[in-house]
This record gives C-alpha cells, sequence and structure tokens, in this order.
C-alpha cells in the first residue's frame, strides 16, 4: 500500500532554483518530478540567452549538481568567467537534465494549472497533513493529468509576469492595447532586434540593471545608427539613485553599470524624465505617446516607435488558490523574509542566510523558493536559491540539523542606504559589463534565472 512518505516531491520550474531542488533531493535518494512549461529546462533562461550575466561561474552551479555532474566526466567550466544564458544553458542546464538519475523525473511542456491536498479544499482543517498533494498539469497535447506529491517546491520565479509600465503598479490606460510596440524584458538590441530599433524613438521605462543595460546597449546602436535616439523614464526622484556601488561593488561587472550610465547620461546621450508616473499610452498614427505627471505637472512624451519595460516582474499566485499561503502584503514575497530584502528598508545586495524554516508555508511541506520567494523584491541571486533548496530537501529528509545550519556568501553591492524619504537606493538585478571586458551584455544570474 502505497504512503505519503512514499510519494515523490512536486518541483514546479525548472529553471536553475528548480533543478538544484531535484540535485538535491536526488542526492538525498528522494524521488522527485518536475515540471516545466516550456520547450526545455531553464526556458526562460534561453529567452536572455544573448545575455552575460555579472556573476562568475562559481556562484552560478548548485553543490548538489556538480557532484552529480562531475560522476559523469563533466567538468566545471572558469569559476571566474561570466557565462552567457546560452552557457548556463549548454554547459550546465542541459548536461545536468541529461543524467540517467534526473531526465527521466522532468517533465517540459508541462504546465501545473492548480495545486491543492487531496480531496479537502483550502477551508478544511481537520486532517490536512496528512493527505498528499495533487497537481494538474497541463501538457503539450492538451492533456490534463493529476500527480500526486508529499511535498511541494515553488520554483516557478517570476520571469513570466512582468510589471506593467503604467504607474501604481496597474496597467497604463491603453498599455494592453498597444503592446505590440513594448517589449517586456531584455531584448537583443544588437543582434535579433536590431532592425526593429535602429534608427527609432526608443523610450525605455525602468530604474534598476535591466533599464541600465538596454540604454547602454541602445547606445552602442545609435554610434551604428545615429537616428536612434534613446528616452528614459524613471519613478525615482533623482537618476542618480541607480548609478549603485560603483567600483565598490564586489561584482566588477556589476558594479561598472553605475559607472557606465552615470557618463552616458552626463554627456546627454540620453534624455532622462524622473520622476515620471505613466498613465496613459496613446495611439498616434503608427508611433505612441505616453501621458503622465512629471514632478507634479501632466506632460506627454510622444514620437516614440517603440517602449521597453524593464519594470521587474511580480510572482504568480493564481494556480495556488487552494494552498494555504502565507505572503506579504506589500513585497509578496515569503512572509518570513520579507523583513530581510524589502528595498523600503534597505538596498544591502547581500542577504541574511535564510532556509526552511523561514520559508515553510502554512500548508506542511509546501515551500516557495528561488526568486519566487523575494516577491516583488529585486536583489535575488541564484546562489541564494541554492541554499534554500538545500536546507529545504534537508528538511524533508529529516535532517533537521542540515535544515536549520543555513550559510550564504555573496557578494557586497556596495551600497547599503536608505534616503530620508525611506527608498532604498538600491536598484534591480540585469546590466551589462565594462565595454573593456566584453562587447555581449551582462546581467546578474538573480531575476533572470
Amino acid at each position: 500500500m502505497q504512503t505519503i512518505q512514499s510519494l515523490p516531491v512536486a518541483i514546479i520550474g525548472g529553471g536553475p532554483v528548480g533543478l538544484a531542488a531535484a540535485a538535491h533531493l536526488t542526492v538525498r535518494g528522494m524521488p522527485f518530478m518536475l515540471f516545466e512549461s516550456g520547450n526545455a529546462v531553464g526556458a526562460n533562461v534561453l529567452l536572455w540567452r544573448h545575455v552575460r550575466v555579472f556573476s562568475p561561474w562559481r556562484y552560478n552551479v548548485d553543490k548538489a549538481a556538480r557532484q552529480l555532474l562531475e560522476t559523469s566526466g563533466w567538468q566545471h567550466p572558469d569559476e571566474d568567467a561570466l557565462p552567457t544564458g546560452e552557457e548556463l544553458y549548454l554547459n550546465y542546464f542541459e548536461p545536468f537534465a541529461a543524467l540517467d538519475a534526473i531526465g527521466p523525473s522532468i517533465r517540459v511542456k508541462s504546465k501545473v494549472l492548480a495545486v491543492g491536498r487531496k480531496n479537502q479544499d483550502k477551508l478544511k482543517t481537520k486532517g490536512r497533513d496528512t493527505l498528499p498533494y495533487v497537481l494538474h498539469v497541463l501538457h503539450e497535447d492538451n492533456r490534463i493529468s493529476q500527480y500526486e506529491a508529499r511535498a511541494v517546491i515553488d520554483a516557478s520565479g517570476t520571469w513570466n509576469s512582468p510589471n506593467p509600465i503604467g504607474s501604481g503598479g496597474i496597467f497604463a490606460v491603453g498599455e494592453l492595447e498597444n503592446s505590440r510596440q513594448i517589449f517586456y524584458g531584455i531584448p537583443d538590441v544588437l543582434g535579433e532586434h536590431r532592425e526593429r530599433y535602429k534608427n527609432k524613438n526608443i523610450l525605455v521605462v525602468g530604474a534598476g540593471h535591466s533599464a541600465i543595460n538596454t540604454i547602454l546597449e541602445l547606445d552602442k546602436l545609435k554610434d551604428e545608427h545615429p537616428g536612434t535616439q534613446i528616452n528614459w523614464v524613471l519613478r525615482k526622484k533623482y537618476v542618480s539613485e541607480v548609478y549603485g556601488g560603483q567600483e565598490a561593488d564586489a561584482l566588477p561587472a556589476r558594479g561598472a553599470l553605475g559607472i557606465r550610465i552615470e557618463q552616458l547620461v552626463n554627456d546627454d546621450r540620453v534624455n532622462v524624465y524622473t520622476p515620471f508616473q505613466i498613465h496613459q499610452v496613446v495611439k498616434q498614427g503608427r508611433q505612441l505617446a505616453v501621458v503622465g505627471h512629471q514632478h507634479d505637472e501632466l506632460g506627454m512624451l510622444g514620437g516614440i516607435d517603440e517602449i521597453i519595460s524593464n519594470t521587474g516582474s511580480r510572482p504568480d499566485f493564481s494556480f495556488l488558490r487552494e494552498v494555504r499561503l502565507s505572503a506579504d502584503p506589500a513585497l509578496e514575497s515569503v512572509a518570513e523574509i520579507a523583513e530581510l530584502i524589502d528595498p523600503n528598508i534597505h538596498s544591502c545586495g547581500t542577504v541574511r542566510p535564510h532556509g526552511e524554516r523561514e520559508l515553510r508555508q502554512p500548508d506542511k511541506d509546501f515551500y516557495v523558493v528561488g526568486s519566487k520567494s523575494y516577491g516583488r523584491a529585486p536583489t535575488f541571486l541564484m546562489a541564494t536559491g541554492y541554499e534554500q533548496v538545500r536546507s529545504v530537501v534537508a528538511a524533508l529528509a529529516g535532517d533537521w540539523e542540515a535544515a536549520s545550519n543555513v550559510e550564504l556568501d555573496l557578494p557586497e553591492t556596495g551600497v547599503c542606504s536608505v534616503s530620508s524619504g525611506g527608498e532604498s537606493d538600491g536598484a534591480a538585478c540585469c546590466g551589462p559589463a565594462p565595454a573593456a571586458k566584453t562587447e555581449e551584455k551582462v546581467v546578474a544570474s538573480a531575476c533572470c534565472g
């Protein structure tokens, strides 16, 4: 007779953190099933395959995954090198997913539609912890299957839920209707999307490293195609708030972002509008205009050919409606880690180590990990997620000593301050390396993974 403890652990999401969870479960001899909605593991990483991360390989490979890979003859890439998204996939995710101990338990093109307790809705409490989880999964052939699991690790991330460009976190009037001219994510400005942006009037919205990255790449395009115009809308009070730690950053490629964008702004290579709150997107023939407030004055930026949205992302909890969750009301992060990562309080890139104890949810053996555990906070790094799942899997295995012994070594950002208004001086996670080092774009292995 099958018991709940003999069921596999379900992992939602086949990105770097979901794969790390699979590695730790395998090392401990615990069965799992991993559901990835994309065409391959690391599907979201492949959406920015052209981008080079600014954290070196030493931070990007999970220890348990490395252990399993090396038994197959795999060799770790240069620990000091900065991989592209494509290199992460080809040299890490793909060979890991192909391992005999891993591959048969991975189901790609499989989207989790709902998670709940077997035969019991969220309202009912009695006997709840003794029931298995049931996952409803949509497969490629439009077939919906049900799977039972002893525990669930949600590592689905936030990449597929971008924030709108509208003020207040709400889609601006006309934003959805004009979405064909709005790119949410990291465009390949100098490659695949060159024709889309060359000699066009471009509006970039966002204050994080991904916005900086986009602007720096557009500036290179402008050198080749002088008709390219760059406009930058930020909600921050001062553009200087996004310059970051610069020389003080422990990751040189990340620190270089602030240096380069400051120089670009000082050289008047980009038109900066800050603080600017977008309320409406208006069609003007083939072009767009954004209407909003700057310094409490209503204004319009017109003649825009394309908008690039780099405003971050948010978690999707829609398929978890029947799971008892505890999320911070502001950040939408796991409630217990909110005070560690809240950008309203601090902007430090270094976060106090946290694991299973902080990540556990009201429903026993259900965990939200990875970038999704951070909700809307922008400072997540892959290494953080690797330590999260190591601790969670240790707890599921009953190894409470290992679960509580949480250690995390992250590079300092060089920024840890709060403005007088209580707003963080920190920024999000994506951006390019110095031109002297590489002509390819660089992003953190954080939000993009």
